[in-house]
């Protein structure tokens, strides 16, 4: 069961980075979702920069260490996704182009949420 326990947090941990990267797009679509984006790109950030771990990462750590398995050696982005999903040369260009993606897509719901308000008519 610890097996089935870890995959399923590694799909979590995946769908949360997806969600970090291209949920402020969400919110052209659903405006009030921007709150939990908001929060999780922090989150993202902070895991990142500072010595924080990040919970699902522990979580599944914890489901390895009932198999008899050891942490993750270097987090979960240093397992899974540098070497293998994206080559460790294009790691800058990634991340660049990551801070892109997010300023366009809050730049996006700003706009729509500015189309959005009703307009007020101006004074005479």
């Amino acid at each position: 069961m610890a097996g089935f326990l870890a995959d399923v947090t590694v799909v979590v941990h995946l769908a949360s980075l997806l969600y970090i990267g291209l949920g402020g797009f969400l919110a052209w679509r659903w405006p009030k979702t921007i709150f939990v984006h908001v929060f999780f790109a922090a989150w993202g950030v902070a895991v990142n920069v500072f010595p924080i771990v990040c919970p699902l990462t522990a979580l599944e750590d914890g489901f390895r260490a009932q198999q008899g398995l050891k942490p993750l050696p270097g987090g979960f982005n240093e397992y899974y996704i540098y070497g293998d999903i994206i080559p460790r040369a294009l790691l800058p260009v990634v991340a660049v182009g990551a801070v892109i993606l997010l300023i366009v897509s809050y730049v996006g719901v700003y706009v729509r949420w500015r189309q959005s308000r009703p307009s007020v008519p101006a004074a005479r």
